[in-house]
């Protein structure tokens, strides 16, 4: 087999709107637009510069059908620098930019290959440097937005071919509950297969799922919002002459989103929790000197400052300010090193002896205990997540939202009930010492 190198990317979204942001200055709403068509400069220039002889784009292109015309001038603009440098190219198209969308007809470069709907087309490529014939990459489209059916069974190796077989898909593999079940396959669909390299699109965290045959989710280029956490880009495969593929991950976003948490243990005073956001958004600020930054903070551990950020609305004044800071940055052009501030997330809590408290055979202590045990048993975190949400599920568009909540996402929620409860009901069974109604939760407030 002779050895040679792709690279592998999917969901560019160019037409992506980015998600969760309010209150954002123009410059950098201005900026934020263009950071998937930054992605896509920086996938082309990885490409040129790791001089690899093909690249595959494994669906959702655009954010949607009917996608707009600078998102499709300027895709074809990337397509035609990867041509000019001798790069073919290989794409499907997914749930969100399927072939019965409106497009601008444009004449495709030499070397670009579109994968139709009717059945999986197979094209055998060429190194670059020599012609010699190295891959069959195989793909297949959608013809409409939603396709339902295992697609992956369709899949054929071409027979009598002893090069390395690549197969391009835009899929939901086992059913992940986070993105919808399109084109539903299995694991094991894929590895008995026969392919050598399943290039998959569709999920947005980057995972390998399998190696030998490697089974691959790429993620986006761009994060599009706080869901999207952490560094977005491609891989590049490099196939050696045993058929062993070997995967190199290349960071391609412009803006980055994460998740810090700053805890209050021990906090007194609301300068000291002041203090330590401002502290996280220089440090993010020097880890990432070449990006903007979008971060959400999330307020975590015990300590007598809880009190002072529940009920004053102090992080809503920091946030403002942040905010503020950032902007002028802005103004001036700084968008490079940029920390936006997203928002806060209150999961801190007073100071609680959470393990007396389990043990006291009090109100408190029983609520305690179940919030406890329900956040560990899946079956009864669903049903209790389910009966507290349902009048939410009466309006259309909050039922479509609580449809994408995962299992963390309810555990966090249950959690973070059950302690505003121990905080609110404390300061209810506490008026005086003489008079106290559940005496036996006096035992677990004096660390208070």
């Amino acid at each position: 087999m002779v050895p040679f190198r792709f690279v592998h990317a999917a969901d560019l979204h160019l037409d992506s709107r980015f998600a969760g942001l309010s209150h954002i200055p123009v410059p950098i709403r201005d900026y934020l637009r263009e950071a998937a068509f930054a992605a896509l400069g920086r996938l082309v220039a990885v490409a040129v510069q790791e001089e690899a002889d093909f690249v595959v784009i494994s669906g959702d292109v655009y954010d949607s059908a009917d996608s707009s015309l600078q998102s499709q001038l300027r895709f074809h603009e990337a397509l035609l620098e990867l041509s000019r440098n001798g790069i073919a190219i290989f794409l499907i198209h997914g749930n969100h930019d399927p072939l019965d969308g409106p497009r601008l007809h444009m004449e495709l470069p030499d070397g670009v290959t579109v994968f139709g709907a009717d059945t999986p087309g197979q094209v055998t490529v060429v190194r670059r440097s020599d012609g010699r014939e190295v891959a069959v990459v195989s793909g297949l489209s959608y013809p409409t937005s939603k396709v339902t059916e295992n697609t992956s069974l369709r899949y054929r190796r071409k027979e009598g071919s002893g090069l390395f077989h690549i197969a391009l898909l835009h899929a939901n593999v086992d059913g992940d509950p986070a993105h919808e079940t399109y084109s539903p396959c299995t694991r094991r669909d894929l590895i008995d297969s026969g392919f050598d390299y399943w290039a998959l699109g569709h999920i947005h965290k980057r995972r390998i799922l399998h190696e030998r045959p490697y089974i691959v989710y790429p993620g986006n280029i761009q994060g599009r919002s706080i869901k999207e956490t952490g560094p977005k880009g491609c891989y590049v495969v490099d196939v050696d002459g045993s058929g062993i593929a070997g995967l190199r991950f290349r960071e391609l976003d412009e803006v980055r989103f994460l998740i810090r948490d700053i805890s209050i243990d021990g906090m007194v005073r609301e300068t000291e929790w002041i203090e330590a956001v401002e502290q996280s958004v220089e440090e993010i600020r020097a880890s990432h000197p070449e990006l903007m930054s979008v971060v959400r903070f999330r307020i975590i551990g015990r300590g007598a400052v809880h009190r002072v950020l529940a009920e004053k609305g102090a992080s809503g004044d920091l946030l403002d300010e942040l905010r503020r800071r950032e902007a002028l940055r802005a103004e001036q052009g700084l968008f490079r090193g940029l920390v936006w501030t997203e928002g806060f997330s209150l999961e801190s809590g007073t100071e609680v002896d959470r393990e007396r408290l389990l043990a006291e055979d009090s109100f408190l202590g029983e609520m305690m205990r179940m919030a406890e045990e329900s956040a560990e048993d899946g079956k009864a975190l669903d049903e209790l997540a389910r009966a507290a949400l349902a009048p939410l599920a009466e309006n259309r568009e909050l039922r479509r939202l609580l449809a994408e909540v995962g299992e963390d996402d309810m555990r966090a929620w249950l959690m973070r009930a059950a302690e505003t409860a121990v905080t609110l009901l404390s300061d209810v069974m506490e008026p005086e010492e003489e008079s106290h109604p559940f005496p036996e939760s006096r035992n677990r407030q004096g660390g208070r």
